[in-house]
Order: C-alpha cells, then structure tokens, then sequence
C-alpha cells in the first residue's frame, strides 16, 4: 500500500543536522501520523508521499519546507519584571504565549541580564536544514475516527476531554 492522504503512516528515523549531530529520533514503530492532515512538517509528507512499507530512505529538508526560515522580527528583548517568577528566568526556559494574530507560540528564553530578557519565538529547528534517515514500518488507511478528528488513535481508539 502506498502512502497518500489518509493513510495512517509509521515510521522509525533519525533526524541529524547538517554536521550529522542527532537532533531526534524514533525507533520501534512509535511514530505514526495521518498522512495529508499537516501532522508532520510540508517536506516530510512529500518525500514519504508513494512510498511502502518496508522502504528506507534518506531525505534532506530545506527549512522552507521543514520549520520555516528564521523571523528576527520574533526575538525581542522585554523587562525582566514582564515575568511572573522573574527569579526562575533562565536560558533555555520555554513559554507558551500567543502570536499577535492569536496562534500558540512557544518562546524560549535566549539570554538574561539583570534587568532584561532576550525572548525568542521562533521554532528552535527554523533556519535548519533537516536530515532524515527513514525507514517505513507500517501504512494502513486511517478509521473514520481518525479522519474525523485529523489524527492516529491507538489501539482501542482514543478518548477526547
């Protein structure tokens, strides 16, 4: 069976960057998504788009088509008193907030200065070139509950709140 839009996909990879740092991986048939639902980054979808189970291959993903390009515009320096527990501010910390246009945001802190705090809200893999080492565990068509809410369910299909 190939892969195509509303196909439940399930993939082993390893994710490197360009100096072949491991970056992510999964193994053992842990990850699987709804193929066409935006569930896993635009180049991704593509490169696994048509191929079966039982395929291995490697695929090297431009950040236009994996986490975007870098948005200076997003990284901003705010008063360290902007901070519910300005004494808990650290590098590396993130925090959930909402783009100006509403959409969640993850924002990672960058640098800390006595009074200050360099926010950053771009994703920490944009700009990044993305190198996957795929192979293909399984792909079957996704359940009507799965089309419906746009997402895999495990086995015994899955509980919403």
């Amino acid at each position: 069976m190939q892969i195509a839009n509303d196909k439940v996909v399930t993939i082993d990879y390893v994710l490197t960057d360009d100096q072949g740092n491991v970056i992510d991986r999964s193994e053992g048939g842990q990850f699987a998504y709804l193929h066409g639902a935006q569930n896993i980054i635009p180049g991704l979808e593509k490169a696994l788009t048509g191929k079966e189970k039982g395929e291995h291959f490697n695929v090297a993903i431009a950040p236009e088509e994996g986490y975007g390009l870098r948005d200076e515009s997003l990284t901003q320096v705010v008063p360290r008193n902007a901070f519910e527990s300005p004494d808990d501010i650290a590098v590396g910390r993130q925090f959930h907030a909402q783009s100006p246009n509403g959409q969640p945001l993850v924002i990672t802190v960058v640098a800390v200065a006595e009074d200050e705090v360099t926010i950053d809200g771009n994703h920490p893999l944009a700009g990044a070139n993305l190198n996957f080492d795929i192979n293909i565990v399984d792909v079957r068509d996704a359940t009507a509950e799965e089309l419906s809410h746009g997402h895999v369910h495990g086995p015994g299909g899955h509980a919403h709140d």
